[in-house]
């Protein structure tokens, strides 16, 4: 897979960072090892412990390159903005925040694991980067949040439901209904559930 590289980081640096990346989500954290990283990358494990002093400061830049990668697209944002009714606003802004992180499978793995395997300490950086566009996102629903369309009155807490529901539909539709099918379904549910009509 191409990945675009990080601005600043070497051609060495950006492979060691892709396949690290690549690793991690199809392991996670306790499951790779540097050497099958280093392997990938087509460098030798003493490469990237030149870079990245342990197993965890590399995960965290791998975790913080493909952060860095996520792009909220403006033409979903103007039809939030444009929404007839907070269904509608409810609806498309999942449809962004599906159209955002769903393509990003790697991603989506690397957040998992890492509130699974990994300490509190890297909130902070989940949050710095994914605090932008949530607090993006919420300021298009907050005009239905203001006039009470909406049963949540934050919208940030909103949003966050929203993203959660896409991080773990697949893993718990597979695990609990057996089958594979499209989170549509349960956002028609919680569009209902969180607009008041």
């Amino acid at each position: 897979m191409t990945r675009m590289t990080t601005s600043g980081k070497g051609d060495v640096e950006n492979r060691i960072l892709t396949s690290a990346a690549e690793m991690f989500a199809r392991y996670g954290y306790n499951g790779a090892n540097t050497r099958g990283i280093a392997s990938a990358a087509g460098v030798n494990e003493v490469t990237i412990y030149r870079h990245y002093p342990s197993k965890r400061d590399l995960y965290i830049a791998a975790l913080d390159s493909e952060l860095q990668q996520v792009q909220l697209r403006g033409d979903m944002l103007a039809r939030i903005a444009e929404s007839g009714d907070a269904k509608e606003a409810v609806t498309r802004t999942f449809e962004l925040i599906s159209a955002t992180i769903l393509p990003r499978q790697e991603l989506q793995r690397l957040v998992q694991y890492s509130t699974l395997e990994l300490g509190e300490d890297l909130d902070s950086l989940l949050r710095r980067h994914l605090g932008q566009w949530i607090e993006v996102i919420a300021r298009y629903l907050e005009p239905w949040v203001d006039t009470g369309q909406l049963r949540m009155n934050n919208a940030k807490a909103l949003v966050l439901s929203l993203v959660a529901i896409v991080l773990s539909y697949r893993s718990l539709h597979r695990l609990f209904a057996g089958q594979d099918s499209n989170p549509e379904t349960m956002l028609d549910v919680y569009a209902e559930f969180a607009t008041l009509q």
